[in-house]
This record gives structure tokens, sequence and C-alpha cells, in this order.
């Protein structure tokens, strides 16, 4: 397979087409490798217009959907970002320039990613999804949908943060984009999409989404 040429097609007829401008981000998705970050035996549908398993439960987020919520995101070179599952985001965050954390509770979805993140700079730590193992984040995302409003996610915002995520309680879910103001968060509805949610972050009677301690994988400094 002729993966630049499956980039640009992917970047061509899913990206451009849904209104995505930011010429950094379709730079960047121009140049990272996406069947990187899923299973080897599922490479050959990477750029495919589907959800592709990348380990476990875990699956990479339609490149439309991804590049429509990093957008509205504003990423810019040279802050800092967390990714709470999504080694492929992660990539891409890095290929525009931030400095990437990626968090993940799946020792085999991050064995998936490793090498390749590892080279670009990218920390990877083990830790539950359900708090961010630090804090003081320009900006968090997601490639997997989250039940609702993540308090610790939003207390792990710098001033002026970014959180932008899919919330998702039915078949259908909505993008939303929550910014840290002096007084509080912001919250702006943006777009429709329905990515996995993962069965951790899934609340049970007797869960408030506690974090537990952070394990380290693997860290570049």
């Amino acid at each position: 397979m002729d993966t630049q040429a499956a980039r640009k097609a992917m970047v061509d007829s899913q990206v451009r087409v849904n209104d995505v401008t930011n010429r950094a981000l379709l730079a960047a998705m121009l140049q990272v490798p996406r069947e990187s970050f899923c299973q080897p035996d599922r490479a050959y549908s990477a750029y495919n217009e589907i959800e592709v398993p990348a380990a476990n439960d875990r699956s990479l987020m339609l490149a439309r959907d991804l590049s429509k919520l990093l957008m509205v995101a504003e990423p810019t070179a040279g802050e800092t970002a967390l990714v709470m599952s999504g080694g492929y985001a992660a990539g891409v965050l890095s290929a525009m320039g931030l400095n990437v954390t990626l968090q993940d509770s799946s020792a085999d979805a991050l064995a998936v990613v490793h090498s390749v993140l590892d080279a670009d700079g990218v920390v990877c730590r083990q830790a539950p999804l359900d708090a961010p193992a630090d804090s003081g984040y320009d900006l968090i995302v997601s490639e997997a949908a989250v039940p609702g409003r993540m308090e610790r996610w939003l207390d792990a915002l710098a001033p002026g943060g970014r959180l932008a995520v899919v919330e998702r309680q039915g078949p259908v879910g909505r993008a939303v984009l929550y910014v840290r103001g002096r007084d509080g968060f912001s919250r702006a509805e943006m777009f429709n999409a329905a990515p996995p949610l993962l069965a951790e972050l899934t609340p049970s009677p007797h869960s408030h989404f506690r974090g537990s301690a952070a394990v380290p994988v693997c860290e570049k400094t």
C-alpha cells in the first residue's frame, strides 16, 4: 500500500471536505503514519472511513471527527497537551509542535504506539482514565467518548486551557469544547459524533470518577 498516497486521499476526501482549514493540522495529518497506531493486521484499513481497532477496546477516531475536534480546540505549537486514550491524536498534536503526554490505562494500547510516539518525544503514561496524572495542561483531548462532564479532566486544565471531547450517553454523542476562564468553564457544543465509549469511563452507582496513582510506562524528556 502506498501510505503517502492513502494519507493524501484521506485528508482530501474525509478532512478538507468537512471544512477543516487549519494548515498546521492538515500538514500533520498528511505527515503522521496513521497505520502505525492500530493493530498491525488492520493497517490496511487505517485510512478507510471507519473506526479502526487499535488494541483491546480502543480504536482510532474517524479522521473526519478528530480533525474537526482538533480544529475547534485550536492547538498551538509550544503548548502542553494531554491525550486521554488516543495514540493517533497524540502523534498529530506532536507533529503540530505541542508538548504531548498520552495517558491510557491499557498496557496493550500503549505497547502498540510506544515506539512511534517515543521517537517523537511524546511522554506515555499508564494510569486510569478517570483522572489525569498531572495538571496545568493547555489542551486535553480524547479519541474515545466520555459519558458526560469530566470534572477531574477539567480540573487539570491551566487557566485558558481547553478540553475537546465527545460526550455520549446514547447512539450519538456531541463534540463539546470547554474553556477554563477566571470564574469557571464555558461550554460549547460543536457537532455530532459517535466514537466508542470506554467501559472504564461508564459510571457505576458507586463511582464518582475518582482516579488512582499513575504508573509511568515510558517517558522521554
